[in-house]
């Protein structure tokens, strides 16, 4: 009963993420088809790296081999940690807002912010998908630790995409370039305020906004098993 629920909440899952996705790419249709322009179709990439680890921990869930190999598992949550900060660096998109001639400014920034909600939603999907893989292996305030660390850690890599221009897959292409640039700012991290800047108030919006999901989740699970008591 417990696998068939948790298939069950599996599908509307993937349901409710399947119709955000097409709200989003209907939006930026739109736009492409009313203003002629290409401004913002780059969302849809950004989107799809973003849903890289809910796809990942979702695979990982479903498979019941993958769940008892070790060896499979790995890479693909070495994987996952390298794709997760593109879930939350959509809310940096709102750099690219500003006034146009060929569409208003408050039909970009819901777009953006259509974006960014959908991939929030499927990275903090993906950590939920996480906690509950470590819930046996890992201690709950251990876990609640290493989820913290995952949000700076994530912090650290929106800065490294949007200020240094680095992308997920640029660690198999010039992952020395990389190590270098980090390595200077963990070096010398008075010399790079932003850096940090970013990294810390990013990793604490991070957390603010997961834990206000979890809050809201858990009272929504009790409200439903005390509905049922009654």
């Amino acid at each position: 009963m417990l696998k068939l629920l948790k298939e069950t909440n599996r599908f509307k899952e993937s349901l409710f993420l399947g119709i955000l996705t097409l709200f989003c790419v209907s939006l930026s249709i739109f736009r492409y088809t009313y203003t002629d322009t290409f401004h913002f179709l780059f969302l849809n990439w950004n989107l799809f790296l973003a849903f890289v680890p809910w796809l990942l921990t979702s695979l990982i869930s479903i498979h019941p081999v993958l769940k008892q190999s070790t060896i499979s598992v790995i890479p693909l949550m070495a994987c996952w940690l390298l794709f997760f900060p593109n879930a939350p660096y959509i809310l940096t998109d709102l750099f690219h807002l500003k006034d146009r001639s060929s569409m208003p400014a408050w039909f970009d920034l819901m777009l953006i912010l259509t974006y960014a909600w959908t991939g929030l939603l499927a990275g903090f999907m993906s950590l939920w998908d996480l906690e509950r893989m470590l819930s046996g292996v890992i201690k709950k305030q251990y876990r609640a630790g290493l989820i913290i660390f995952l949000f700076f850690l994530s912090g650290f890599g929106i800065y490294i995409g949007r200020f240094l221009r680095w992308n997920s897959w640029d660690v198999l292409h010039k992952p020395f370039h990389i190590i270098e640039d980090i390595a200077e700012r963990v070096i010398d991290p008075l010399g790079h305020p932003r850096t940090w800047g970013v990294t810390i108030f990013m990793g604490l919006f991070l957390c603010v906004l997961y834990w206000s999901f979890k809050i809201i989740r858990t009272r929504s699970e009790d409200e439903m098993t005390t509905n049922e008591e009654v």
